[in-house]
């Protein structure tokens, strides 16, 4: 049966673009419970699930191509790779590199730290505090925290591991990401208030493919109205992180 989008015949949008069969979908691979390598090998989790579903809609093949983060965009405006399903936030900054699609989910940043560390953000000067480099979290460290011994690392784990061997005084990062690893750390909390510095998580693509953008934002539009969208949340979160 041929779908439609928005009343256009899928068949029509595929024929007029370059990504008909496949879409190359970046990812990194250690951010639970968004996208991270199972242990059959394979990538999995929601950003994994969200992407699958959108190129269902399409009538096109995921292939999902591991990045380490700091060369997603990259390799995205090299063409390396099609879109970014990675829990990328949505900024004014990479706007001048990317366009994004609309969001698929909203998030907020926090300072996360073993409560034995007594870590105040209001009062961090000499505390050790890290944060995957590249990102919103460390951007907003480096403008507002100077008096803090900052480290910077590539992915998630390693920053995790710094923080469970106490190499680390605090950590700040998405607050969906550190729920998923403070729920099996007990010990480890949140600190201090919420931080929105984002207009919420979106796909990244390149700023010429607009009908790429288009139809995945129509298709996005599908699996938020189809039920499918709450049936991959719930097999993750037990709330709505839209």
């Amino acid at each position: 049966m041929m779908r439609f989008i928005g009343g256009v015949a899928l068949a029509a949008i595929l024929a007029g673009s370059g990504w008909a069969g496949e879409l190359r979908v970046g990812a990194v691979g250690d951010y639970r419970p968004f996208n991270y390598v199972g242990e059959d090998g394979e990538l999995q989790g929601f950003d994994v699930d969200i992407a699958a579903a959108l190129c269902e809609r399409l009538g096109v093949r995921c292939k999902f191509v591991r990045q380490e983060w700091e060369r997603l965009i990259p390799a995205l405006r090299r063409g390396v790779i099609d879109m970014v399903a990675a829990s990328m936030s949505i900024t004014e900054e990479r706007r001048q590199l990317v366009s994004f699609t609309d969001r698929y989910y909203s998030n907020m940043s926090r300072f996360a730290a073993h409560e034995a560390a007594r870590f105040d953000p209001g009062a961090a000067a000499g505390r050790v505090v890290g944060a995957i480099r590249g990102t919103i979290a460390s951007a907003w460290l480096e403008k507002n925290m100077p008096e803090a011994v900052l480290r910077f690392y590539g992915g998630a784990d390693e920053l995790l591991r710094d923080l469970d061997a106490n190499k680390l005084d605090a950590v700040f990062g998405d607050e969906l990401g550190l729920h998923d690893w403070l729920e099996n750390h007990p010990g480890f909390g949140f600190v201090g208030p919420r931080h929105s510095l984002d207009e919420g998580i979106g796909i990244a693509v390149r700023k010429e493919d607009v009908d790429l953008r288009r139809d995945l934002n129509a298709a996005l539009a599908g699996i938020l109205a189809d039920g499918t969208y709450e049936k991959i949340n719930g097999k993750y979160f037990p709330f709505s992180i839209y």
